[in-house]
């Protein structure tokens, strides 16, 4: 096998964006990403519109993906693909269109764990981008999930602490729509909140033993507090919509850095490292950098595109994968629930 000249095709559908990559040798020759704007009207991912959007998208975002990267699909060595977690309907779309292009072109087939990429996205080949070392703690934060996992090695890692109910995405674009905000609104809140006071409210932070995350009772409590407050002033979100918002991106991000800290206690590994579609917020990247000074933290985030879901993370794990000549075969199906 020669892994001198190695060209990844990889291909990412867990949720609403349809993804494709071309990797070379550990660096990104392109990265395709089409969004899915018809989730707007219905205030979060409708799963059956979702698939069919990635049928309409996934052979024109592949070919420009090969295009932008300047390659022939001859030159591939391998196609790597999401085989889950995520929405079982979008998921099929990705594996089957890998497995039937893998097969057609003679080539290995390569599934991924989408956590684990979100994990690996950071050893993507970047000018000026530090990579942990082993053994480091990830925090994955997004609308579906929220991990802390102990990361020994590539493809040696270990769950530590997870949410029990909601995820940290959820609880962000969920307090959005309760002020009125359009989906997605956690990216929103995070701009309402870099005018706002973020103690001008307070809101209870859930206790949770151990490692583990909730934001189930957050979301509920925000509620309550708002129903109140119109109650007494109909107009009460307009004329603090600053504040509100800083106040809840305050108390999620007291709860993250909480167990963070717990986390390093307890392990005495002080190399973080984030991904998923939260870590674009503003008032995380700001609390992990205050953490490098307060508490001797060194904390990595990936650049901006490799945060939220896309296949460039998909194509490194690929990569790595291929390295140790771990393939799939055409037998693999997705998997809606797959932990790492």
């Amino acid at each position: 096998m020669d892994t001198s000249k190695i060209y990844i095709l990889a291909i990412e559908s867990s949720c609403d964006d349809t993804s494709a990559a071309i990797l070379f040798n550990g660096k990104i020759l392109s990265n395709v990403v089409a969004n899915q704007k018809i989730h707007e009207e219905y205030g979060g991912v409708v799963p059956e519109l979702a698939s069919r959007a990635h049928q309409q998208n996934i052979v024109p975002v592949v070919h420009q993906a090969l295009v932008k990267a300047n390659i022939d699909k001859k030159q591939l060595s391998a196609i790597a693909f999401t085989r889950g977690p995520g929405l079982m309907g979008s998921l099929l779309v990705g594996t089957s269109f890998s497995k039937s292009l893998a097969l057609g072109l003679d080539i290995p087939l390569i599934e991924v764990n989408h956590m684990q990429a979100h994990i690996l996205a950071h050893f993507i080949e970047e000018e000026e981008q530090s990579k942990p070392s082993f053994p480091f703690l990830a925090m994955t934060i997004s609308g579906g999930h929220t991990q802390i996992v102990k990361v020994n090695h590539y493809f040696d890692m270990e769950v530590i602490g997870e949410t029990i109910d909601d995820a940290v995405g959820e609880a962000f674009d969920k307090s959005a729509k309760i002020l009125g905000l359009p989906y997605p609104g956690g990216p929103l809140i995070d701009k309402h909140a870099q005018k706002g006071n973020p103690k001008a409210f307070s809101f209870t932070k859930p206790r949770v033993d151990g490692l583990n995350f909730s934001f189930s009772g957050l979301k509920t409590g925000i509620l309550y507090f708002i129903q109140g407050k119109l109650k007494e002033n109909p107009n009460f979100i307009e004329e603090n919509l600053d504040d509100i918002c800083a106040s809840i991106q305050y108390t999620i991000i007291e709860i993250l850095k909480d167990k963070l800290k717990k986390a390093v206690k307890e392990t005495g590994i002080k190399q973080i490292a984030i991904g998923g579609g939260v870590s674009a917020n503003s008032g995380v990247r700001a609390m992990l950098k205050d953490g490098e000074s307060r508490y001797g933290w060194k904390s990595f985030v990936p650049k901006f595109e490799y945060c939220t879901d896309n296949a460039a993370m998909i194509a490194i794990v690929g990569y790595l994968k291929y390295l140790e000549g771990n393939f799939s075969d055409e037998t693999v199906t997705a998997k809606a629930r797959y932990s790492i």
